[in-house]
Order: structure tokens, then sequence, then C-alpha cells
């Protein structure tokens, strides 16, 4: 305990310079912390997609449509267990910065394949009898206030005009990366619309969503599918929802890649941070350390006392750090909620900060300890501080 006591006592000798020292290390892990947990939160839509989910799509690119007439012959395909299909709508509420995923969908069965959507009953059969209702998510029905009968207008983009729907229902996710900031609604009333006002524009969707019976045949199924369609005027591409998915964070590789950068560079800061003041704590007790050797202190007493205390700035600093990471996180999770639902620190990322700082607290000690070690007592006992 006297071990303890004392180097709990050599940490404080300075307090000013280990509290800012401190700070900075927990400055530093909150940052860590954000960042990686921003990363993850950008794979939150790959890591959940189940295994027995599909996508097709337009080979030339997901901005191009393809015809509705190509459902029933997916389904026809073997290993092929159900069908729906979607569209993007890209509909404006009041202003532009009010983005929020707006999709025009066949309600029964997209529902049914996006089980992790969860309606009430009652909101799902009044959805299905009205031409113009939707259905929004919790997390977006939240930031706009609306409820259930409220009517909210969208000014199409891709499809002009000014179209009015009615909420009909608010969906929950099953779980907890589940995106709730969707805005759907029924795909024949847009193509109702389209065959009225721009013909050529109706009987086509943006994707098929395709689930198999069996996952581990999912890359023949998706050969299969494409292969149906290949040399026709509307060629597919079908992968699974994770590559699916995945292919739209690889837009993003760039930025993720300077994220992940940034967040390996603030481990370097920290251990600087910590360096800097070992280093300036080992010159200050040149004399001391060769005094305490006079005594009987043994090498592996120095390293001790050197090692404890570089671990128990270190060791304070992270715990301050996850405090901070965790009150943060909460803030910057709700401002980020409509692109990331899914942002929300994991176990994962609070072990690598423990991990940090423990390596960081072993690195930062090695400096000094050679000094103390390496310097004659006579060398010693002549420096005065």
């Amino acid at each position: 305990m006297k071990i303890f006591k004392l180097i709990f006592k050599n940490a404080m000798r300075r307090r000013l310079r280990t509290f800012l020292t401190i700070l900075g290390l927990a400055l530093a892990v909150m940052a860590f912390g954000l960042i990686r947990t921003l990363v993850d939160a950008w794979y939150a839509g790959a890591r959940i997609a189940p295994p027995d989910r599909l996508v097709t799509r337009n080979a030339v690119s997901f901005t191009f449509t393809l015809p509705l007439a190509y459902e029933e012959q997916i389904q026809k395909i073997e290993g092929v267990k159900s069908v729906t299909y979607a569209a993007w709508f890209g509909g404006i509420y009041i202003d532009p910065k009010n983005f929020f995923a707006n999709f025009a969908v066949d309600p029964a069965t997209y529902m049914e394949m996006y089980s992790e959507f969860i309606v009430q009953p009652d909101e799902m059969k009044t959805f299905l009898d009205d031409r113009k209702g939707a259905i929004v998510g919790r997390r977006l029905a939240d930031r706009f206030g609306w409820k259930v009968g409220d009517d909210v207008p969208l000014i199409g983009t891709i499809y002009p005009g000014n179209w009015n729907f009615t909420i009909r229902g608010i969906y929950t996710g099953r779980d907890k990366d589940t995106d709730e900031t969707a805005f759907l609604f029924r795909f024949d009333y847009l193509d109702e619309v389209m065959k009225e006002t721009m013909p050529g524009r109706a009987g086509q969707v943006g994707w098929f969503g395709v689930r198999i019976t069996d996952p581990n045949q999912a890359a023949e199924v998706s050969a299969a599918i494409d292969s149906r369609f290949k040399n026709s005027w509307a060629e597919t591409k079908t992968e699974t929802e994770k590559e699916f998915a995945l292919g739209f964070i690889q837009m993003a590789d760039v930025l993720i890649a300077g994220l992940r950068v940034i967040s390996y560079l603030i481990i370097g800061v920290i251990l600087l941070v910590l360096v800097n003041t070992m280093v300036m704590t080992a010159r200050e007790r040149i004399s001391e350390n060769a005094f305490l050797r006079v005594l009987g202190f043994r090498n592996f007493h120095l390293i001790g006392l050197i090692l404890g205390e570089s671990l128990a700035i270190a060791g304070i600093g992270g715990v301050v750090g996850i405090g901070l990471l965790a009150m943060a996180s909460r803030l910057v999770g709700r401002a980020l909620s409509i692109y990331f639902p899914g942002y929300q620190v994991g176990v994962e990322t609070y072990v690598i900060v423990v991990a940090a700082a423990f390596v960081v607290g072993c690195l930062a000690a090695i400096f000094p300890i050679q000094r103390a070690l390496s310097i004659r007592i006579v060398d010693g006992l002549r420096v005065v501080d």
C-alpha cells in the first residue's frame, strides 16, 4: 500500500501539469471514441443485413430503372422465395435541407420482407386501404412532430409535381441499428399518376428485393437472375443486401480512410502528451532517483515507481475520457440520428480505449526508466534541481 501512496504523491507533485496532462488524454480519448463510433455507424446497415436477402438493380447504375414486369420472372427462378420492389422518390419536404429517404414501395410484400420494420396491425390495415397513405419511421416522425393522420406534402424532383400523403402508421425498428428515418408510400399511387402524366415512366421500379430459400446459394441465385435478363435493354446486377450497402459506403472510401487515419493519429497524440510529462518528470528527479538508489532501492523499485506513475496518469485520463465519451456520444448520436441511426459507442470501442491507455502508459515510461537506470549514482547526486 505504501508504494501506491508514493506513486500517487509523485503524480500529484506537479498538480497543474498532471491535471493538464489528464485533461489532454481525456479529450483525445473522447475524440478517438467518437470518430471510431462514426466509422462503425457507417457500416451499421451492412452489418445487420440478413444473408437471405438480395437486391436486384440496373446493371448500369442504381439511378437507372427496371421494368416492373421483371418481378414475375424473378419469382420463377429456382431458389427465390419472395420478391418485392421499390423506387427512390426523392421528394422534398418544404425545404431541401429537410432531407430524408422516401420510397414508393409495394406495401404488402415490402413490409413482409423487411420485417425489421414493426408496424401496428391496425395502422398497417389503414395504410393498405388508403391509396395516398404513408408509413414513416419513429425518428423521422419525432424530428418533424408528425403523428398518425397528419398530411405531409412532398415536392417531387425525380417525379415532378406536388404530392400529398397522409401518415397512416409509424414504424419502429426491431433492432437498435434499424433505420427509423424512412418515408414509405404506395407504389401503385405513384404508378397511376405516372400513367396519366408521364407514360414513359410508368411500370418502372428502382430495384427488386429478393428473399432466397438458402443463403448459401446467394451467388448461384444472383447469377441465375442476371443471366435471365442478359442482353435485354435493362440488364441487371444482383448482389446480397450487405454487398449492396457496402457499394454505397465505398463511395465515401476516401472520407472513411481519412477518419481512420485521424483516429490513429489521436492515439499518437495521447502518447506524445504523456511522454512529454514523463520526460519532464524524469529530468526533475535525476538526483532524487540517485538518492533512492543510495538508500537501497533496486532497479525494479524505480521501474515500479516510474511505470506506476505513468500508468496512473494514463488510467485516470482514460477513465475521464470514457466518461466524456459516454456523454458526448449521446449528444452526437441525437444530432446525427437522421443519417446514422446506429450511432452508439460499442463495447469494443471501450475495450480499445482501455487497452490504448495501458499501452500508452507503458510506452511513455520507457525513456524515464532508461534514464533513471543508466545514470551513475555519483553523476545523479551532482545534479541540482
